[in-house]
């Protein structure tokens, strides 16, 4: 299946060649391209220098606006799969090929999950994921173990969903509206690695705002969307 990995970066500078390379290796015959998020350090310099395809985005537009640029991409040049692909190097490409496979399956929707045969642990940031968990669970009947998770493959429908809709981003409470709409969402174990460089924005503070919004949407917004 044509697939396209999208690699969404943000300060990404010490990151983003093992990233590449990583796809490069495991994954040779998908094409990717990374979306400069508007770095601050020097992102785009390595990845000019490394002759890596890309988006430059003029602005940071956050994970949304990244992702959806990669998702327009990929309707625009008719990619059958598109796969969401962080650049901090915590994504391992090795897992690439076994998300394909649940699409050509049937599935609508592949999450590379820590937690489909690993237990997930009582850490005050996976009790937020736990409560997500349920929060889909309760509104829709199905579980995600991990909908947190930003490693995904959509088929071409959800690629055309994610793409046109600017009410839609690719974050856990809009798994709600897609279930809502019929879209069959797998999950297939993976192992992710520890960031090596840079921090996550996801502080104590944000992931409580994060996880917060995320109850609220999953609760009072998205089981309500027009399909």
């Amino acid at each position: 299946m044509k697939t396209l990995v999208i690699v969404p970066a943000y300060n990404e500078a010490l990151n983003i060649e093992k990233t590449v390379q990583d796809i490069k290796l495991n994954a040779p015959n998908m094409n990717y391209v990374i979306i400069n998020d508007g770095s601050k350090d020097n992102t785009l310099e390595v990845i000019k220098n490394n002759d890596y395809n890309y988006i430059d985005g003029f602005c940071n537009q956050g994970l949304f606006g990244a992702v959806q640029t990669g998702f327009k991409l990929a309707l625009k040049e008719n990619y059958d799969v598109a796969i969401q692909f962080d650049g901090d190097g915590q994504h391992s490409a090795k897992y690439l090929q076994d998300m394909i496979n649940e699409i050509e399956n049937g599935n609508d929707i592949v999450i590379g999950s820590r937690y489909v045969t690993e237990k997930k642990p009582w850490s005050a940031r996976m009790i937020g994921s736990r409560l997500i968990s349920l929060g889909i669970k309760l509104v829709t009947g199905k579980s995600i173990k991990d909908p947190t998770s930003g490693l995904r493959a959509y088929n071409k429908a959800c690629i055309r969903d994610y793409a046109l809709d600017s009410n839609n981003p690719p974050e856990p409470d809009t798994l709600v509206y897609m279930l809502k709409k019929g879209r069959k969402i797998k999950e297939v174990q993976v192992q992710m690695n520890e960031r090596e460089f840079g921090e996550s924005y996801l502080n104590l503070g944000n992931t409580i705002k994060y996880m917060s919004r995320m109850i609220i949407s999953i609760f009072l917004i998205q089981p309500f969307r027009k399909r």
